[in-house]
């Protein structure tokens, strides 16, 4: 089955040119001229995954992002800037973006980017088994009974249940399935984010990340303390 991919940009010939070289990769593809379109279709169609530009007069990149991870949190999303700052990729960090590119992106960028976000998505939708029961390998069950579905990206215990997003649940999952390894920032970016930085910048990316997750992480006791910083260099998820 093709996937429905959304292209979202204000610049007819960067619009164009992304939708082209999309199609003739065989995706069925949709272009819309700025961000209220993009919101529009994402409430009435089906979409695999989006590209879209940060810089857009009214409704902008980021704001577009907010409103579809809300009506559409299955979208893997792919923003493009020619604007690029860590604080933006901050931003998109926050916002769950799967994959953030500078313009102008060469095709084999994108088509690389866009092949790993539809994967990604069809491992997230695949991951419940046919007759809807989880698989047993995404859940985690902790010596007092605490439950992390890394699936459902849930953890519970007794009548206690915190959410992740999906960003948190991906950082959590390449921590719990390599217990005791220690991962640099980098790996980190790109293992949960999918998109390559530099060694000074990852830090910055995940930081507010890893924050996020330890902060939910609090209210269950066996968890709270699992995250490890390892100065310097990265992190790790102790095992019990």
């Amino acid at each position: 089955m093709k996937s429905n991919i959304l292209v979202v940009d204000d610049e007819p010939v960067a619009r164009q040119s992304l939708t082209d070289i999309l199609k003739l990769e065989g995706y069925l593809v949709v272009s819309a001229p700025n961000g209220q379109a993009a919101v529009e279709h994402v409430r009435t169609h089906a979409v695999d995954l989006m590209v879209v530009d940060l810089k857009m007069p009214g409704m902008d990149g980021l704001e577009v992002i907010q409103v579809v991870n809300q009506s559409s949190p299955d979208t893997e999303i792919i923003l493009l800037t020619a604007h690029g700052s860590i604080e933006t990729a901050i931003q998109a960090l926050r916002l769950r973006v799967h994959d953030y590119l500078l313009k102008p992106a060469s095709p084999a960028q994108v088509l690389a980017s866009v092949k790993k976000g539809l994967e990604r998505r069809n491992r997230s939708v695949t991951s419940a088994s046919p007759n809807g029961v989880e698989s047993t390998q995404e859940v985690y069950t902790l010596k007092d009974g605490t439950s992390v579905d890394l699936s459902r990206r849930q953890i519970k215990h007794k009548n206690k249940i915190e959410h992740l997003t999906p960003a948190e649940g991906r950082l959590l999952k390449v921590l719990m399935e390599n217990e005791g390894k220690v991962f640099s920032h980098r790996d980190l970016v790109l293992l949960v984010q999918g998109y390559d930085t530099s060694a000074r910048e990852a830090p910055e990316i995940l930081r507010p990340l890893v924050s996020r997750l330890r902060h939910k992480l609090e209210a269950f006791p066996s968890l709270s303390e699992k995250v490890v910083s390892v100065r310097g260099t990265g992190y790790l998820y102790e095992g019990e």
